[in-house]
């Protein structure tokens, strides 16, 4: 890629981050529209999860595929046809007469999803070479997902409450068609100077993995565990499978040799944590403020608010400290937060009462402001920049399955507990062991943010990139062999 001017780098920043905005904003306006579509479509607890887990699914499952193959035939020309299937797909939602369908064209959202934020991430990465630049640009990424998570749930209670929750698809439209009329004036295209052949077999593996995972879990409450046995059998088979696979192929679906790094192995662990506490934690308070509260909409997205306000505040704040001071702290600060936030509702039954509601919404929103520049700037840094694109992959993979399986593990919990009472008189009990999962999500982040982010993980991290760069220059001379 060549090298871009200050202003024209700001203003791939800013195409980049309407893909991210895009997105993101998906998912918050979907939460709130989820009762209104319960009401609709008359869904399950568990057809509502598979609204939410058929686009997270399919986006975990093809993501590293996407960043992969961007690097090898252009991240540009990639982004582009992400951009269109995923306009197309919010068209097709928004038409969808049945609650089957509406889950299809999710799916179809997901695949166009699923080739813009790790290639954005991925663009961004080359484009903002220096360190503390890069820093700070990702921490404006982030601040976007604040941006969507206040937006989001105002946006979508609007929409909602003054035409329908098929509304909520429209606003995709315009963003979608602007930020592909920008990129193709604006954005230079790049590509990796060896990208990596495809996997099938890996790629297979990981859809089954993933796909036979969220399945059992949805499905556990309404079918039993023994109905569902063999898909966690399956998941099992496919873990094992690529686990012997993908060490043994030149350039594999997901490159183990990352792992090594253990800043790099402690930010996937915190962004599947992390993710999962959020699409918990969205899922959960959704159907708190309507079913038990009966608020509308509107309302509900008001009430998000201070959740969505400290994310939105802190999340340039966590790229900034990135940048100067390493992410040690903000994964600190995220993880304390997050804890308390979970043991508040764990605890004390913060639904109970607005001051203790609005307390551990606040601090849910702090928490996971501060959690995502780490993330997403561990990922990457310390990688060689031929293989941004899978790191930022994986990175986005692991936020997806966090969400998927936050959704799939407290939906179904919490499905477990109503049976066939109603939300109103036993959503606070049965929603506890959620909160308590919740809290141990962000004991996860703490604890992470601790181990991985000192001088020995440093010191793992630079080994790593060490052996990935001579794997890289044993592949360019034709030697044979991994390192």
């Amino acid at each position: 890629m060549p090298e871009l001017s200050p202003r024209r780098r700001m203003l791939v920043l800013a195409i980049c981050c309407m893909s991210l905005l895009i997105v993101s904003l998906d998912n918050t306006v979907l939460n709130v529209a989820l009762p209104s579509m319960q009401r609709d479509l008359h869904a399950t607890t568990s057809g509502l999860q598979w609204t939410i887990d058929a686009y997270t699914l399919v986006l975990a499952s093809l993501l590293m595929l996407a960043g992969s193959t961007a690097d090898r035939i252009g991240r540009k020309r990639v982004f582009m046809a992400g951009l269109v299937v995923f306009t197309i797909g919010s068209v097709l939602c928004s038409l969808a007469p049945s609650l089957s369908l509406l889950v299809v064209f999710r799916m179809v959202q997901a695949i166009g999803g699923s080739m813009l934020n790790p290639v954005a991430m991925s663009i961004i990465t080359n484009t903002f070479t220096d360190a503390r630049e890069r820093a700070r640009a990702i921490g404006v990424w982030g601040a976007v997902v604040g941006i969507s998570m206040a937006l989001g749930p105002l946006v979508g209670g609007l929409l909602v409450q003054s035409v329908s929750w098929r509304a909520i698809f429209w606003i995709n439209l315009p963003i979608g068609l602007a930020a592909l009329l920008l990129t193709l004036r604006f954005v230079p295209e790049s590509r990796a100077p060896k990208g990596r052949r495809p996997d099938p077999v890996g790629q297979v593996l990981v859809i089954a993995l993933f796909g036979a995972l969220t399945y059992g879990i949805i499905q556990a409450p309404d079918s039993g565990l023994a109905s569902v046995a063999p898909y966690f059998v399956i998941a099992v088979a496919a873990l094992a499978a690529l686990l012997w696979y993908e060490p043994r192929r030149d350039e594999p679906l997901i490159d183990l040799r990352f792992f090594r790094s253990a800043p790099f192995s402690g930010a996937t662990v915190i962004a599947i944590s992390a993710f999962a506490a959020l699409g918990g934690f969205l899922f959960m308070s959704t159907l708190y403020l309507q079913n038990v509260r009966g608020l509308d909409a509107l309302h509900a997205g008001l009430w998000m608010l201070p959740m969505a306000a400290p994310t939105f505040l802190c999340a340039p704040l966590s790229g900034r400290l990135v940048g100067t001071r390493g992410p040690r702290l903000p994964l600190l600060i995220a993880g304390a937060a997050m804890t308390a936030s979970g043991l508040m509702f764990a605890l004390f039954e913060a639904e109970t009462s607005d001051s203790t509601l609005f307390i551990g919404y606040v601090l849910f929103g702090i928490g996971f402001g501060f959690v995502n520049a780490p993330i997403t700037n561990t990922a990457v840094s310390g990688m060689p920049r031929a293989q941004a694109g899978v790191a930022a992959a994986v990175a986005s993979t692991s936020r997806q399955l966090g969400q998927t399986l936050g959704v799939a593990v407290i939906g179904a919990v919490l499905a477990a507990g109503i049976g066939s009472s109603s939300y109103r008189s036993t959503f606070v009990a049965a929603a506890r062991p959620g909160w308590w999962i919740l809290t141990v999500c962000g004991l996860a982040v703490l604890t992470l943010g601790l181990l991985t982010s000192g001088r020995w993980a440093r010191r793992t991290a630079e080994h790593a990139a060490e052996r990935l760069e001579t794997a890289e220059i044993r592949q360019a001379v034709g030697a044979p062999g991994r390192v």
